[in-house]
């Protein structure tokens, strides 16, 4: 019998490379088949080894049936499970498809997940003082526009193309599928940053940008000094007085207590996992006044696995050591 010798795909010590890759919207990011890197999962139908793993967020596994007698190199295949029912049609377990022309989804065991493709569009510049999404004659995605309307309607009401305003109330609004995405990471890990969503949860079911002003943590205060003795860990701080949020010059009319996502010591991350939005009114030295969404969290957990936030699949996971995000 003639010998043969395994392939070996995972070589240890590890070395991985200094950033982790960016992934296509869709694909999870995920650690190897080694225990060592991460790596973007591999989709259905590519092929798979111990070391390229499937994408189990999307209820694949690696099927090596095809390689036999080695069992080395598989491919990625669905588990069975059950399939979805949308507007009464059936899709299989793992089946991806397109509702319409804004949406591309994927039936995950009898759980419907969709992406919007309509990304790609970006808000007028900052001095635009209302942008609008509408509804272009011949295209599927909404366009932003600078809509000054509210200035000049009574001279001009349809003052923008016909063009632009031929069918926008679309018949699809009766089956809209409401979609809003998770808050975003905040844009600064300490001190006042911006946080952005996309949703169409409103009478149009048209695709707006929501933004809200985001404090992870204050730059000023040392929090690991607050860390009691023999932990790691400190979840939430929050500090001990009141204090006025400002902007520009422009200080909150009323003080607030807000808590704080906490550090650590070792390699956890402390992240917001309760969170609400609420309005703040400020007032500015010349006498103006104006109000900002601002986040304000409610309780944070430290864990090992900090969010990638292209992994649109990150809710999904589940933590199966609850003493990795305890306290």
């Amino acid at each position: 019998t003639e010998s043969y010798t395994r392939a070996q795909y995972c070589k240890w010590p590890c070395e991985c490379p200094r950033w982790p890759p960016r992934c296509p919207a869709g694909v999870s990011l995920v650690t190897d088949g080694c225990e060592c890197c991460q790596t973007c999962a591999k989709q259905r139908g590519q092929r798979c080894t111990e070391a390229d793993t499937c994408d189990f967020h999307r209820g694949l596994y690696c099927d090596y049936s095809g390689d036999r007698p080695r069992y080395e190199i598989g491919v990625c295949a669905q588990i069975v499970g059950v399939g979805c029912v949308l507007n009464g049609i059936r899709y299989k377990n793992g089946e991806t498809f397109q509702p319409n022309c804004k949406y591309n989804c994927t039936c995950i065991n009898g759980a419907v997940g969709c992406v919007p493709m309509c990304t790609n569009s970006r808000p007028p510049l900052v001095w635009c003082p209302n942008p609008k999404l509408i509804k272009m004659a011949g295209k599927c995605c909404e366009q932003w526009i600078c809509d000054d309307s509210r200035k000049i309607r009574k001279t001009s009401p349809r003052h923008i193309s016909s063009a632009a305003y031929e069918g926008e109330d679309e018949a699809w609004q009766k089956n809209c599928i409401v979609h809003t995405s998770p808050w975003s990471p905040c844009s600064k890990t300490c001190g006042l940053g911006i946080s952005t969503r996309i949703s169409n949860d409103n009478d149009q079911c048209r695709l707006l940008k929501e933004s809200r002003l985001c404090n992870m943590r204050p730059c000023e205060v040392d929090i690991t000094q607050h860390i009691k003795p023999g932990k790691k860990c400190l979840a939430v701080y929050r500090a001990n007085e009141p204090m006025n949020y400002t902007i520009s010059g422009c200080v909150s009319k009323s003080p607030y207590r807000p808590k704080y996502c906490g550090v650590c010591t070792d390699n956890r991350c402390c992240t917001p996992y309760k969170s609400k939005t609420i309005e703040v009114r400020f007032q500015c030295p010349d006498g103006t006044e104006f109000s900002w969404k601002i986040m304000w969290i409610n309780a944070c957990f430290c864990n090992l696995n900090c969010r990638n936030p292209n992994d649109i699949f990150a809710d999904l996971a589940h933590y199966h050591d609850y003493s990795e995000i305890a306290n």
